[in-house]
């Protein structure tokens, strides 16, 4: 890295401008470009996808320019960014298994709801049977078709979480970094951009609680809470491994999973698989983080500020 190219003022402001193009892009083709209102909920999102990539570009090319490194070619600032090919399945598995350790609650519940169910299906049909085996399989694909084919489930589990990483970790961290912020005071100043550009839900979260600010205003301080905890997690994750896909699986998962179940009524089992799992989370969240578990030399690495090496 180049020194004295970029501030502190420079990368906030910089990072500032991102968050607020991200937003009020969603906004320009009927406040901007004057299209019409889309015919259908699908073309709306068909529309926002187009905008989310066209935010998530424009933030690469201008974090490019900001950024103080040695080489502008693409396979050096793929590595700034955290693109890359190596240790891809550490940067999938060990995150998610993480993230899911925080989900132990959920996951017990959901167990419990679908070994319920398989038993009153068993109980209707007989037993267990080729037909019953073979309905079962059936019902499992019709249900992967629909998610492939629901343009909602392509948002909440594609675009939202690669454009909002790329831009919000991927560019933004190493903005904050190479402008002379301390990484753990990134950790906790980059999710403050994350959660601001939530507050484009406040118009949709006002309409569904029937007009009523005081309602609306808890559900999106609820929302931005829960995003200021994510996006803390989710830029430890990029700034540890120094991989993209990291903070992409925990995002994608969280997505799926929504707010962890912390209690159910009449299973204390949840409780205590919840807490186990916070307590295995917070036992393994270093560890499992290592950046020697993400980089062959961390010694020569080519990530911002070293940052990899530990440094």
């Amino acid at each position: 890295m180049e020194d004295g190219a970029l501030t502190k003022p420079v990368a906030v402001v910089a990072c500032v401008a991102m968050a607020s193009f991200f937003v009020g892009i969603l906004y320009a083709p009927t406040l901007i470009l004057r299209l019409p209102p889309p015919s259908s909920y699908e073309i709306f999102l068909i529309r926002r996808f187009i905008c989310a990539a066209i935010s998530s570009v424009a933030s690469v090319v201008v974090s490019a320019l900001l950024l103080p490194i040695k080489s502008r070619e693409a396979s050096y600032l793929f590595g700034v960014y955290g693109i890359r090919t190596d240790h891809i399945w550490q940067a999938l598995v060990f995150p998610l298994s993480l993230t899911a350790l925080m989900y132990a609650g959920s996951l017990t519940l959901k167990s419990l709801l679908l070994i319920n169910s398989l038993r009153e299906d068993m109980n209707c049909s007989g037993g267990l049977s080729f037909d019953y085996i073979k309905s079962i399989s059936q019902e499992v694909v019709a249900s992967m078709r629909s998610i492939a084919s629901n343009v909602l489930h392509w948002r909440n589990y594609v675009v939202a979480p690669v454009t909002e990483e790329l831009v919000f970790r991927a560019c933004m961290v190493p903005l904050l970094l190479c402008g002379g912020f301390q990484k753990y005071t990134v950790i906790f100043l980059c999710p403050i951009f994350f959660s601001l550009s939530h507050l484009s839900h406040l118009m949709d979260v006002y309409i569904k609680q029937k007009n009523n600010w005081i309602r609306a205003s808890k559900v999106i301080g609820l929302q931005l809470g829960y995003t200021v905890v994510f996006g803390s997690y989710a830029s430890f994750l990029f700034i540890q491994t120094g991989h993209f896909l990291a903070p992409v699986v925990a995002h994608v998962f969280c997505n799926i999973m929504g707010l962890p179940v912390l209690v159910s009524p009449g299973k204390g089992i949840i409780s205590v698989a919840f807490l186990a799992g916070m307590l295995g989370f917070l036992w393994l969240l270093f560890p499992i983080t290592n950046s020697a578990l993400y980089n062959d030399r961390t010694d020569n690495c080519r990530c911002w500020q070293g940052y990899c090496s530990g440094n």
